[in-house]
Parts: C-alpha cells; structure tokens; sequence
C-alpha cells in the first residue's frame, strides 16, 4: 500500500503539549508534590527551581470540537522555573530548560508546543524555543487578548457601565498583549489611558489607537488609574502594581498579568469594586486536566485554549511568537475557537467564583460610595 493512501487511513492523532511553571512556589510545587511544598520554604523552592529538570506533570483528555468532533490529546509538562528566576538566571539558561521542556513534549506525541505564563514572556516571546524545536510553538497571546477584551465588555456590562461613555485604563500597554488589547478597546471607549513606563513606547501604542471612538492619553504613573471606570491589566511586574488607593468606586478591573498585577489587599479593603482575573475559558468536551492547577472543572487559561483549538483545527504552525501582535490575528483565533466551542467561562477573583449576588453587591456599595469619592489629589 503506498505510503500516501496509509497516513490517509491512518492520520497522525492531533495532540498537543503545554509548558506549566510554578508562580507561587511553595502552594504551585504542593499541587504536584505536598510533602515537598510543606517541607520547603518559599526561598528553597525559589533556589532548587534552577536545578530541577523538566516534569511530566499529566496527561489532557477529552477536549472536542463542537463543530467537527474532533478530539485532540495532550499533556502539561512543567518548566520548573519561578518568575523570579526566569528574570534573575541568564535567558541561554531559560531557554534551554523551556526547550528540553519542549522536547519532553515531543517525545510524548505532541505536535504543537505552548508556552504559559512566564515562557511566553522570556527573550524574544517564543521566538527563539520555536526555531530550536522541531514542532510549531505558539504563546496563547492572541487568544488572551480576544478573551480579555471579551471579559472587560462583558465585566462592564454586568455593572452597568456603558463603554462608549467610560473611561478605560490598559496598565503594560506597550506590551505585546496590552497594545493589541488597547487598539481593540479604543473601538469601544469613550477615553483610554496607556499606561506604562516609557514614553516613546506609549506614543508608539498611542498613534495606533487613535482615529478610532476614544480620546487617548499616555501616562507612566499609575495613579492615573483612579479615574478609569475599566482597568485591563497586563504588565510583566513580579510585584504586585494595583493597591486598594488607585481605584474609584465601581472600577472593574480585569487582571490578565500572571503573577497578578493586582495586590490582595484590593479585594481586603474594596468591596466596591470588581477584580476579576482574565483569561478562564470554558474548554468543549469532557475534558479531564488530571491536574488541579486552581481553575473548576473545563476550565482553562486563554493561552491553553489557544493550543487546544490550534490542534483541533490542523494548524500545525507557529501562531502567535515574537511580540508583534495584531487585532486581526486574535480576531481569527476568536473564530477559530467560538467555532470549535471555547467561550468565556465565567470570573474568579483571588481562586474564587465570582457570581450575579457578588457583583450586584459591589454594584450596590459603588452607587452609594460614589456620591462622595474625589480624585486623589497629586
């Protein structure tokens, strides 16, 4: 039989694999290993992280396209690196541990690489592990930017907030996903502030957002924030940015940044504003992660999402690598993955389910709070 007629009989099986890392050490390592997330402290996980080696970590089954029934498999392989060490080891160093992630991968059956969190981040955002690995790379950052731009409307909507007559703030807007994110939201803006920390790069964005609905302004202080009605967030801070003093009664504030750009303290001290975290997705199909990586059942972050639909859809091809993003690429991501049934799965805040009672009670405090709320004065 020619070979030709017998892969057509017997097609490769779409998979895929995802690289993991810990982003907060001791309860990250105690999902995987509890007796060693008990033992150590933060600092030693923090320390040991640069000598560990990639670790399988599970296997995904389950996830189906809507539209074709096509199941694709895959399996989440863990880069042990911490944020802080990705920024504080030599990025040679980094990409050679994301890239013996990937070939973990490979030898398992993947045929499409993403990268979470900080390995999309790392060097060139993929650039270089793409061109190291034989199988295509993708970051998930086109299809973050669609679900976060879909989370802020939605978010905006379910507190009453008419866009077209707010005030919306991107924090990191010179990265590559809050650039894109503020071309997008400038459509649906009254007035949009960038906010970041180098002027030349915000005027760069700013050109790219004007000649649309909102007026634009730049700012490198982040106290400008204060008088935005919607936040997106989704800067590459280890720190948290975002305290309970920047925000005005009634902000929605969606954090995307992984570790998050929003401290603890905002949910402690404000129970007048909505802090959601971007990029939960619903996932179609019985998928099982068989890992608690802290999200409900089906659900998954944007940039896994993006690998899972990329796989269902045959596109075995470097999809979102390097930092220059588009609005039309996450707007032809958007489609491919409404199509196979991916779709926003709700909010959470701080791990938790953020539910109608919840925002209808900030909605509640906002109104009367706001009567009496002034800008902080410079």
């Amino acid at each position: 039989m020619p070979a030709e007629v017998q892969a057509s009989l017997n097609p490769m099986p779409d998979t895929f694999g995802f690289i993991i890392h810990p982003i907060h050490p001791k309860r990250d390592v105690s999902r995987k290993w509890p007796w060693l997330g008990r033992m150590l402290t933060e600092g030693q996980v923090d320390f040991l992280s640069a000598y560990f080696p990639p670790v399988y970590i599970s296997q995904i089954d389950g996830a189906r396209s809507v539209s074709t029934g096509k199941e694709v498999r895959g399996w989440f392989i863990a880069c042990p690196f911490t944020p802080r060490r990705m920024l504080e080891l030599p990025v040679e160093h980094v990409y050679n541990k994301i890239v013996a992630c990937g070939k973990k991968a490979e030898k398992l059956g993947a045929r499409i690489l993403g990268l979470g969190a900080f390995t999309s981040v790392v060097g060139d955002a993929g650039i270089t592990i793409a061109e190291r690995l034989e199988m295509p790379v993708t970051t998930g950052d086109s299809y973050t930017i669609y679900i976060a731009v879909e989370s802020i409307r939605r978010a905006a909507d379910e507190m009453g907030i008419r866009l077209a007559n707010a005030t919306a703030a991107i924090v990191g807007a010179t990265g590559a996903i809050g650039s894109v994110c503020a071309q997008m939201l400038a459509s649906d803006a009254g007035r949009l502030i960038l906010i970041g920390r180098r002027p030349d790069a915000l005027n760069a964005v700013r050109e790219k957002c004007e000649g649309k609905r909102a007026k634009v302004e730049t700012s490198t202080d982040i106290a400008t924030i204060y008088g935005a009605d919607v936040i997106l967030t989704v800067s590459s801070a280890v720190e948290a940015l975002i305290q309970p003093q920047h925000l005005k009664p009634g902000a929605v504030i969606l954090d995307v940044a992984r570790p998050r750009d929003v401290s603890a303290e905002v949910v402690k001290a404000r129970d007048d504003v909505l802090v959601i975290e971007g990029g939960m997705v619903e996932v179609p199909g019985p998928v099982d992660f068989h890992f608690n990586f802290g999200f409900p059942p089906k659900m998954a972050f944007a940039c896994m999402a993006e690998t899972m639909a990329l796989a269902m859809e045959g596109r075995y091809e470097d999809y979102t690598v390097g930092r220059d993003l588009t609005v039309e690429q996450a707007l032809e991501i958007g489609e491919i993955c409404t199509r196979h049934g991916f779709r926003v799965g709700g909010f959470r805040c701080f791990d938790l389910a953020v539910d109608e009672a919840h925002v209808a009670g900030i909605r509640e405090r906002a109104q009367a709070r706001i009567k009496t709320w002034r800008p902080a004065q410079a």
